[in-house]
């Protein structure tokens, strides 16, 4: 065996070792093979702050006659009245969603608030201010709307509110300007039809939603979460059986997954009221003009624009008034 067989079969040997114990470090124990059924078994993380409704206290609120029932216009803008402090700040207010498709969420390719909620809002800020764009957006969960209002953070909240006599203890509406109904999404191979048939298995809707308690009442497991699109990724990772809110926030959800689908009759109604701090009376009548302007054209279009999955465009809910 010549000198150059003599180094290559001793260098072989120390390279082999440290080849070897690279191995080791970068891949772990030699050995011990990745058990897939275990990783496929593995619990998605849900989104934050998601979890188990809280118990809450079941005395039932004060009737206070027709939750849809507010006060009668009057577009008068007085010295010192709430409309006229806004116009010396020069911007509205508005708390509002940003993740509910077709109702308020943020266009990804302009960056612009979008929704019929949020032509709802401009068309406030627009008579006021004579801008629709003079409005200042702030984005909040359901559970944040009626502390916001309470709090004077914003001056209306436009996020598909329900209008009920609960809330109208903590806060004023305005007319109702929509009328929703609550369904049920499920994912397109589903067979269940309605909420009763997911007795027993989880079904998510947003914390401090009207639509939260149903679920409960139907035997179904609540999983209540911040925003409307957490929902949808709990569904699509198999986390629940199914969403329940109104069907024209599960109709944003169903248009951006083709693998869903909304079943059952509407089981409620759920009137939309523009949320407006409870000291703030002129306000609501202020609103309640401009409401009765949108009612005359833009309703239709706006409608037209973001809810055409609902089908023909209705008449828009007619006002009630309490005086």
């Amino acid at each position: 065996m010549g000198a150059p067989q003599m180094r290559l079969r001793t260098i072989l040997p120390a390279v082999l070792a440290v080849l070897t114990l690279a191995g080791i470090t970068a891949c772990g124990d030699v050995g011990q093979p990745v058990d897939l059924a275990r990783v496929n078994e593995a619990q998605r993380p849900l989104p934050q702050n998601a979890g188990e409704p809280e118990p809450v206290d079941d005395e039932p609120a004060p009737d206070c006659g027709d939750p849809t029932a507010s006060l009668r216009p009057n577009s008068d803008i007085s010295a010192g009245s709430t409309m006229a402090k806004i116009r010396e700040r020069g911007y509205l207010i508005a708390g509002i969603d940003q993740n509910t498709y077709l109702f308020g969420f943020r266009n990804p390719n302009t960056g612009q608030m979008e929704g019929f909620d949020i032509d709802v809002t401009r068309a406030i800020a627009n008579a006021l201010l004579g801008d629709p764009n003079k409005v200042q957006f702030r984005a909040l969960t359901s559970a944040q709307r009626v502390p916001a209002l309470q709090d004077g953070d914003v001056d209306i909240v436009a996020r598909t509110m329900t209008m009920t006599c609960g809330r109208w203890q903590d806060i004023n509406f305005s007319s109702e300007y929509y009328t929703a109904g609550q369904r049920l999404l499920v994912n397109a191979n589903s067979r269940a039809e309605s909420l009763e048939d997911l007795r027993g298995r989880n079904v998510c809707s947003a914390k401090g939603s009207t639509s939260i308690d149903r679920i409960a009442e139907a035997g179904g497991k609540p999983l209540q979460v911040d925003n409307w699109s957490d929902c949808l990724v709990v569904l699509q990772q198999g986390q629940v059986a199914g969403v329940t809110t109104d069907d024209s926030i599960l109709a944003g959800m169903a248009a951006q997954d083709p693998n869903t689908k909304i079943v059952g009759p509407r089981f409620s109604t759920e009137p939309y009221g523009i949320g407006i701090p409870k000291e703030n009376e002129d306000m609501v009548r202020y609103v309640n003009s401009v409401l009765d302007d949108f009612r005359g054209g833009e309703w239709a279009r706006s409608y037209g624009r973001w809810l055409s999955e609902l089908g023909a465009p209705p008449r828009p809910p007619a006002p009630k008034y309490q005086d």
